[in-house]
C-alpha cells in the first residue's frame, strides 16, 4: 500500500505508440492508490481501479473547482485556467446545460451528412494528390476542426488558424508557458471579434446562441463566454477524433482480421467505434485532478481532504473487474462501458458527435481507400494533453 511518506513515482509512465503502460496493470493489483509526481504541480493520487476513477469522477465530495489557483498536477508549466473543466455544480451545469441544446443525440445524428460531406471532400483531395498521403495531416485533424468551426460559424478561410491552434493547445511545445500566452490570447481577441459579429448580425448557429443566451439570459458572463467558444469547444471538440482516429487505424494496421472485420460487415462499426476508443489510449497521462473535500477511502487508502486525486481512464478502461480479457481486441464487445469520455457532471458534452466522426470516417477511409496500409515514417507525439502520430503516410 501506497503512503505519502514514500516518494511519489515519476509520472507520466514511459509508453510506446499506441501501447498502454504495463505500470497500470500493476499498479491496480498491487497499489491502487499511488503516490506520483506530474512534470509540473504538486504530487497527487493516481487511481487505476474502474470503480475508484468513476467514484472520483462522480462523488460530490470531489471537487473540480477548488483547484482553481493550487499548484494542481499537471503536464504544462503554466497553471491555466480549466474553464467549464474547473467548475463544480451549480456553475458547471448552467454551463453545459448551454452547449447541451446543441448536441442533443437528434440534433447531432443531422450533422451526420455534414460529416460524410466532409469526409468525402478530403477523401478526394487525397485521391487527388495521391498516395503517400499523411493521414493526420490531410483527414484526421481538418475532419474535426472543419466540424466545429461550421458549429461555431467560423469563416471558411479561418479554418487553418483553428487547426493550428489546436495544434498548439496540446503539442509538445505547449508545456512551454510562453507558447500559451501567446496562443492563449490570440485565440481570445479572434473570438471576441466573432462575438461582436454576432451581436451586430445575429446568426443561428452555436456561437449565435451562446451569444444570445449572454445577452437577453444573462446566463453567462463574457469571460465564459469566450473562454467557452475558443479553447474550450476548440480543443474538447477535436482532439478525440484527431488524435484518436490516426491511433485507431494503427491498432487495426497491426490487426488484420480486425481490419477485414470492418470491411465485410459494416454493421459493427457502431460497437467497433466503441471498442477502439477503449482500447485505444488518447489522453497522455490522467488530468483534470479532483480535490476531496473531505476524507474519503478508495481502495483501503484514506486520502486526505484537499490532496489531489488524479483518475486514469486508461487503467480504468483495462481493469480486468470490469473488461472480459481487457487487453484484448474485440471488436464484437457485448458490454463496454467504457470511460474513455468521462463519466458524472464532466461527461464529454460532445461525445455524441466525436463517435459519428468517428464512424465516418473509419467507414470511409475503408471505402474509398480498400488497400489503405501505414507507409514508412509514422512519427508519434506525446503532448500535453493527447497522444497520437504527429504524421502518419498512408498509401493505397
Amino acid at each position: 500500500m501506497t503512503t505519502r511518506a514514500e516518494p511519489p513515482r515519476a509520472y507520466p509512465f514511459a509508453f510506446r505508440e499506441a501501447e498502454v503502460s504495463p505500470n497500470y496493470a500493476e499498479l491496480r493489483r498491487e497499489q491502487p492508490v499511488a503516490w506520483v509526481k506530474l512534470p509540473y504541480g504538486e504530487p497527487g493520487w493516481l487511481v487505476t481501479r474502474y470503480a475508484d476513477v468513476r467514484t472520483v469522477m462522480t462523488d460530490p465530495r470531489f471537487s473540480r473547482a477548488i483547484a482553481q489557483g493550487l499548484d494542481q498536477p499537471r503536464m504544462r508549466a503554466e497553471n491555466m485556467n480549466d474553464g467549464i473543466m474547473g467548475m463544480d455544480p451549480p456553475d458547471h451545469s448552467r454551463l453545459r446545460s448551454l452547449v447541451a441544446k446543441a448536441f442533443t443525440a437528434r440534433r447531432v445524428e443531422k450533422l451526420r451528412a455534414n460529416v460524410q460531406r466532409l469526409a468525402d471532400r478530403l477523401s478526394d483531395d487525397m485521391q487527388a494528390q495521391g498516395p503517400p498521403s499523411d493521414l493526420v495531416e490531410h483527414f484526421a485533424r481538418p475532419l474535426p476542426v472543419s466540424v466545429i468551426c461550421e458549429l461555431l460559424g467560423v469563416p471558411y478561410e479561418d479554418y487553418p488558424m483553428f487547426s493550428r491552434w489546436t495544434e498548439a493547445f496540446t503539442n509538445e511545445q505547449s508545456a512551454m508557458a510562453e507558447v500559451m500566452t501567446t496562443i492563449g490570447p490570440e485565440m481570445d481577441r479572434y473570438m471576441s471579434r466573432l462575438i461582436a459579429q454576432r451581436r451586430e448580425r445575429p446568426t443561428d448557429d452555436l456561437l449565435g446562441a451562446l451569444v444570445r443566451a449572454r445577452d437577453e439570459g444573462d446566463k453567462l458572463t463574457e469571460t465564459e463566454l469566450i473562454d467557452f467558444t475558443g479553447a474550450g469547444l476548440l480543443t474538447a471538440g477535436t482532439e478525440t477524433v484527431s488524435a484518436g482516429l490516426p491511433s485507431m487505424i494503427f491498432v487495426l494496421s497491426r490487426r488484420p482480421e480486425a481490419l477485414a472485420l470492418l470491411r465485410e460487415e459494416p454493421d459493427v462499426m457502431p460497437g467497433a467505434v466503441e471498442e477502439l476508443l477503449r482500447f485505444t489510449p488518447i489522453n497522455t497521462a490522467a488530468m483534470f485532478p479532483r480535490y476531496p473535500l473531505e476524507d474519503v477511502e478508495l481502495s483501503g487508502v484514506t486520502v486526505r481532504a484537499g490532496e489531489p486525486v488524479l483518475p486514469s481512464i486508461a487503467a480504468a478502461n483495462r481493469d480486468p473487474e470490469v473488461f472480459d480479457r481487457p487487453d484484448e481486441l474485440d471488436l464484437r464487445r457485448a458490454r463496454n462501458p467504457h470511460l474513455t469520455f468521462g463519466h458524472g457532471p464532466h461527461h464529454c458534452v460532445g461525445a455524441q458527435l466525436a463517435r459519428i466522426e468517428l464512424q465516418v470516417a473509419l467507414r470511409t477511409l475503408l471505402d474509398r481507400f480498400p488497400r489503405l496500409r501505414l507507409a514508412d515514417g509514422v512519427r508519434w507525439r506525446f503532448g500535453v494533453v493527447v497522444r497520437g502520430p504527429a504524421t502518419m503516410p498512408v498509401t493505397w
